[in-house]
C-alpha cells in the first residue's frame, strides 16, 4: 500500500514538471504595441509620429474639371487661342489634379514649431495654334498646351505645382506661403474664377520671410520681406522696343525686368474676431529695369519705388442664414499692379469679336497692364490702378450653397506714359484716329455665380458661370491695322477698336480628404 502511495506521488510530480516545461514552450500573446497615437493638441486628423512628440496630418484634394469657352483653368477668353474666338480656340478644355498636404507640429519652449508643404500634379488638355500659315496646305496646327500650363498637356505627362513650403517658428514665417498682404480668401471671396481684379493673390504661395505679432484678442500684426521677381511684376515697358507683333497683343513695349535688387516690402494688420475680420495691408515695390538697348553701354533708367495699399473686410454668420459670409476688398496702386491684377491674371489683353465697321475685318480690344514704361534716355513713368471685389455666400442647408461674386479693376496711364505709348501706336498699327483717338487706359471687370452641391461630407459639385467685359479707351470708331498673326490664324489687316466681353463655364467634382 505504501509502495503504490509512493508511486503515484512520484508520477503526479513529473506530470507536473513535463507539464510546466511543455507550457514554457507554448508562445505567449504578446502586449499590443500602438505605433500610431491620436494628436488632440492641435485640432482633428493630427496624429504623433512613432517615437517622437512629433504630430502630423496628411490632407488634399482630388479635383476633376470642365471648362467652357476659356482655353484655360479658370479664366476668361482674354488673350492668344482664347481671345482669338476662331476655330483654333478650345469650346472646352479638362484638367484632373491631386493636391496632397503635409502638416507637422511640434511644442516647444517658444511655442509651435510647424512645417506645412501642398504639392500638386496636374493633367491639361492641350491645344492648338497655327504654325506658318504661309505653307502650302495653310496654317498647320501643333499639340500644345494650354498658355500657362507649362506643358500639362502632353499625352503621358502633367506638371507638378510646389504651392507652399514653409516653416513657421516663433512667429516668424520663412519659406513659401501666402502672401501677408492678401486677404485669407486672396481672390476668391466667394468663387474658384482665377481672372478676379480688385485685390492681391499669390494663393500658390510666395517666398518670404515675415514675423507676425499677436496681440490677443484677435489682434496680428504682420512684417514681411516678400519674393517680388516671380510674382510681383506684371511689366516694365520699354517703349522704344515695340514692336508690331507685340502690340497685336496688348504688349506696348519691350519687357525690361532687370534682376532682383529689393523683395517688396509688407506691412499688415489684422482683426479676427466671432464677427468677422478686418485687414490692412501696404506694400513698397521696387521696380529696376535692365537697358535701354541691347547691352550695359546704353544705359538705363533709375529705379523707382512703387507701392500698393489694401482694406479687406468678412462678415460672418449675417442674418440670412447660419454660416452665410460676405468677403470684399479695395485696392489701390502706384508702380505695383499686380497687388490688384493678381498673379493668376493676364498682363496682356487682345479679345476678337464681330464688327459692323465698313472696311474693318474684325473688331479687337486691346490692353496693357505694366508697373512702368519708359523709352531709351527717359526715367520709368509708374502706372496707376485701383479696384475692388466682393462675394457672398448663401447656404440653402447643409448640401447647397450659392455663391454671387465680381471684381473691377482700373488702369490708368499719366500723360507722359500716354504719350510714349500713344507714339507707338500710332506709329506702327496706323490708329485711324490718330494721337486724338489714343487713350491706352482701360478697366476689367468680371461678375458670376457659382452653386455647390455636397451630398455627402468632402464631396462638392459645382458649376462657376462668369462674365468678364474689357472696356478699352480708344475713341470710338477708332481702327488699326495688325500684322499676320499666324499663332492665332488672324490675317494680317484692318481691325476695329472696341468693347469685348466673354461668357465662361467651369463644371468641377472635388473630393477633399
Amino acid at each position: 500500500m505504501k509502495m503504490s502511495k509512493r508511486l503515484l506521488l512520484v508520477s503526479a510530480t513529473g506530470l507536473v514538471t513535463v507539464g510546466g516545461a511543455q507550457a514554457a514552450d507554448l508562445p505567449v500573446k504578446a502586449k499590443a504595441i500602438e505605433y500610431v497615437k491620436i494628436c488632440s493638441l492641435y485640432g482633428a486628423g493630427f496624429y504623433y509620429i512613432p517615437g517622437t512628440g512629433t504630430c502630423i496630418k496628411l490632407g488634399g484634394y482630388l479635383r476633376a474639371d470642365l471648362l467652357l469657352n476659356t482655353h484655360s483653368d479658370y479664366d476668361a477668353a482674354r488673350s492668344g487661342l482664347g481671345g482669338a474666338q476662331n476655330r483654333l480656340s478650345n469650346y472646352y478644355t479638362a484638367r484632373s489634379r491631386e493636391n496632397f498636404t503635409v502638416d507637422t507640429r511640434s511644442a516647444t519652449e517658444y511655442g509651435v514649431l510647424r512645417t506645412f508643404a501642398e504639392l500638386t500634379f496636374t493633367w491639361t488638355s492641350g491645344g492648338y495654334a497655327g504654325a506658318g500659315a504661309s505653307t502650302a496646305g495653310g496654317a498647320t496646327a501643333y499639340d500644345a498646351a494650354p498658355a500657362g500650363t507649362s506643358g500639362s498637356g502632353s499625352i503621358a505627362g502633367g506638371a507638378l505645382g510646389v504651392y507652399f513650403a514653409f516653416i513657421q517658428f516663433a512667429g516668424f514665417t520663412v519659406g513659401k506661403s501666402l502672401s501677408q498682404f492678401s486677404a485669407p480668401w486672396a481672390n476668391y471671396p466667394a468663387n474658384s474664377f482665377d481672372g478676379l481684379p480688385g485685390g492681391a493673390g499669390w494663393t500658390t504661395g510666395v517666398n518670404q520671410f515675415s514675423y507676425t505679432a499677436d496681440f490677443g484678442q484677435g489682434i496680428t500684426a504682420s512684417f514681411s520681406a516678400q519674393d517680388q521677381v516671380a510674382y510681383g511684376t506684371t511689366n516694365i515697358w520699354n517703349i522704344s522696343g515695340a514692336t508690331a507683333a507685340g502690340l497685336a497683343t496688348g504688349a506696348y513695349g519691350a519687357n525690361d525686368i532687370g534682376g532682383s535688387r529689393s523683395p517688396d516690402l509688407i506691412t499688415m494688420v489684422r482683426i479676427d474676431q466671432a464677427w468677422g475680420l478686418f485687414q490692412a495691408s501696404f506694400a513698397a515695390h521696387n521696380n529696376h529695369a535692365a537697358y535701354y538697348g541691347a547691352d550695359e553701354t546704353t544705359g538705363h533708367p533709375g529705379d523707382k519705388w512703387g507701392w500698393a495699399g489694401q482694406l479687406a473686410l468678412s462678415i460672418k454668420n449675417i442674418p440670412t442664414g447660419a454660416g452665410d459670409t460676405i468677403n470684399m476688398s479695395g485696392v489701390y496702386t502706384d508702380g505695383a499692379s499686380r497687388y490688384n491684377f493678381q498673379d493668376s491674371m493676364s498682363s496682356t489683353y487682345a479679345m476678337y469679336g464681330g464688327t459692323s465697321l465698313a472696311g474693318a475685318y474684325r473688331s479687337v480690344g486691346l490692353a496693357g497692364l505694366s508697373d512702368s514704361i519708359f523709352v531709351s534716355g527717359s526715367g520709368q513713368q509708374l502706372t496707376t490702378t485701383y479696384g475692388f471685389q466682393g462675394g457672398y455666400t448663401h447656404n440653402w442647408d447643409p448640401y447647397w450653397n450659392t455663391g454671387i461674386y465680381g471684381g473691377w479693376g482700373a488702369v490708368r496711364y499719366n500723360a507722359t506714359a500716354k504719350g510714349h505709348i500713344c507714339g507707338a501706336v500710332v506709329a506702327t498699327l496706323a490708329l485711324s484716329t490718330g494721337l486724338a483717338g489714343c487713350n491706352p487706359d482701360f478697366n476689367y471687370s468680371s461678375v458670376g455665380v457659382v452653386t455647390r452641391w455636397t451630398p455627402v461630407k468632402n464631396l462638392t459639385f459645382s458649376g462657376h458661370l462668369t462674365y468678364t467685359m474689357l472696356d478699352q479707351r480708344y475713341a470710338s470708331g477708332s481702327t488699326v491695322t495688325l500684322p499676320l498673326q499666324s499663332g492665332i490664324a488672324k490675317p494680317g489687316t484692318v481691325y476695329e477698336l472696341r468693347d469685348q466681353s466673354a461668357v465662361s463655364l467651369l463644371l468641377r467634382a472635388q473630393r477633399n480628404w
